[in-house]
């Protein structure tokens, strides 16, 4: 899978994407990561690539003609997204996660200051992403994640091919507790089940568990989760309890 990144600071990405699975990803040919810079395609004297807002106000507006050169540039296969990232943009998630993941080339166009010439949208943008609801200096880290996320769904870039569909929201859930040696520390031990060698019994805890923080942590989730009579079972009875409680 290639990633093209249009960027007006593509030293950003340097760390990110040269250490670890991104790292080991690109070395096996997996995914591949290309930086373009939005300056080259300025062709005035001092490659400006901003200016002030037309009609007045502050701050400054990405230039359209850098961008849309830029992204012609890479002579795209048709119907390759064209990712903006803004605030007006959907909300990343898991399942645009794996949606994107479909595709062979994926272009992301890094928003900066008080956004870009609408223009770049009506021209050459297919898609809008905003990663939360707050406020970045830039899109860069926001393509970050998205590139990050999607690249951990391509076959092969991680090292278990079950770790993608067992990690938090891509069940649905949140992540059931994790532990590993020492069996004790501090006096706080490894619950026995994950010891006693009943797989069973392990995968009905685990299961348990994940419901249970999601329940306390992200309701929300429990909402569109595919959950099971057993859950729901066991979901009443978290609810039952709290309610004695109090």
């Amino acid at each position: 899978m290639r990633f093209d990144v249009l960027t007006l600071f593509p030293k950003m990405f340097e760390g990110p994407t040269t250490e670890s699975i991104l790292k080991r990803a690109q070395a096996a040919n997996l995914i591949e990561i290309h930086l373009h810079n939005i300056r080259d395609y300025a062709f005035d004297k001092h490659h400006i690539t901003d200016d002030t807002p037309a009609g007045g106000g502050g701050g400054m507006v990405m230039k359209v003609e850098p961008i849309v050169l830029a992204v012609e540039a890479l002579n795209l296969p048709p119907k390759t997204p064209v990712i903006l990232t803004t605030p007006q943009g959907r909300v990343f998630n898991q399942k645009v996660a794996r949606e994107l993941a479909q595709h062979e080339r994926i272009a992301i166009i890094c928003g900066r200051y008080e956004g870009v010439d609408e223009r770049v949208r009506e021209l050459v943008v297919t898609d809008e992403i905003s990663i939360g609801d707050y406020v970045l200096t830039g899109g860069e880290l926001a393509a970050m994640v998205i590139i990050d996320a999607v690249s951990r769904l391509v076959p092969g870039v991680l090292g278990a091919r079950w770790a993608a569909e067992e990690d938090s929201h891509a069940m649905g859930l949140l992540e059931y507790p994790q532990y590993t040696r020492p069996a004790e520390f501090r006096g706080l031990k490894i619950p026995e089940v994950l010891t006693s060698g009943n797989h069973q019994a392990v995968e009905v805890w685990r299961r348990r568990e994940s419901l249970r923080r999601t329940w306390e942590k992200r309701p929300d989730m429990l909402q569109t989760a595919q959950l099971t009579d057993e859950d729901r079972a066991f979901l009443e009875t978290l609810k039952t309890k709290t309610d004695q409680s109090h």
